[in-house]
């Protein structure tokens, strides 16, 4: 990051992916937090002349707040790694491994990082048969914050009437079963663990409409549970290369024990709100939402 006095900021957001309205929440709600920390702060809407933007804005750091495609998955990355700016986040190869599902599931396994079988299938067969023995999940391998879920359950006649805006190959796993659970990882060291209730799937609407879900933070569960949770954090911030601020969300079959628990993704940009999950966490380990976002534009980096 460069010495001057007031660093200048410029907040990535927007852009055009599913989730462009929760990443303009999240940008402003950034935004705001980091001019109150002293910072001289942009907002930047990210189009397709975003590199041209950049050019003329010519900040010291971009606060990535993209989410989901083109923001989260090494694009924009790549674009400010040519450009040499310093960014928060993950970097180019972290953002896209992450982004893709499936083989950020490869990671979990080759370091021992539990899991529930899953295979990538094409929409038409999905739609046309069971590709696996209900109950399981459907989702796209490349999208994030829950985007067109489908859960098949054990009693389903038939396979699952996909939306057409589903992509042309999915992902099809395994239902796991029990409570939801997420940790956060800042640096190298994880900062707690949240459980999230909700009446039923955590899925986009569960994730951000008002009263979608519940956050018990820390998590009420056997300490066996929420320290394997933290480690298991740290191991699948560090397996895929992430850098900054990670969460990675799992489940817990409580009647299983240990054995129950699983890990279903790893989020290299979680929302940031004051009331989303990550910046909870760092809240309910000590550190307000400003000090939040200052941390991680005092992180940034090129290369990241």
């Amino acid at each position: 990051m460069s010495g001057r006095t007031t660093p200048k900021v410029t907040v990535l957001m927007g852009g055009p992916s599913a989730e462009r309205e929760v990443s303009l929440v999240s940008g402003r709600e950034c935004a705001k937090a980091l001019r109150a920390e002293g910072y001289d702060v942009t907002e930047l809407d990210a189009g397709q002349d975003v590199a041209e933007r950049l050019r003329v804005l010519a900040p010291d750091v971009v606060f990535n707040a993209l989410h989901g495609r083109w923001g989260e998955d090494g694009c924009v990355q790549g674009i400010l790694e040519w450009l040499h700016i310093p960014y928060t986040h993950s970097g180019v190869l972290a953002s896209a491994l992450a982004m893709d599902k499936e083989r950020t599931k490869d990671v979990y396994r080759a370091h021992g990082l539990p899991v529930v079988p899953s295979l990538l299938a094409n929409k038409a067969e999905v739609s046309a048969r069971h590709v696996m023995e209900p109950p399981y999940v459907v989702k796209p391998y490349n999208e994030g914050s829950s985007v067109g879920v489908y859960i098949v359950q054990e009693a389903a006649n038939g396979p699952p009437r996909l939306d057409e805006n589903m992509p042309d190959t999915v992902m099809v796993e395994a239902y796991a079963a029990g409570r939801e659970l997420t940790a956060t990882v800042m640096g190298d060291k994880a900062l707690t663990v949240t459980e999230i209730l909700t009446e039923g799937w955590y899925d986009y609407d569960a994730k951000y409409k008002e009263g979608g879900s519940r956050h018990i933070c820390p998590a009420d569960i056997p300490q066996d549970i929420f320290d394997l949770c933290m480690e298991h954090a740290v191991t699948a911030h560090k397996a895929l290369g992430c850098r900054g601020v990670s969460r990675t969300d799992y489940r817990w079959d409580e009647a299983r024990g240990i054995e129950g628990l699983v890990l279903l993704e790893t989020n290299t940009q979680p929302g940031m709100t004051p009331t989303s999950l990550s910046p909870e966490q760092g809240i309910a380990t000590g550190m307000s939402f400003g000090k939040f976002c200052a941390w991680m534009v005092e992180d940034a980096s090129c290369p990241r």
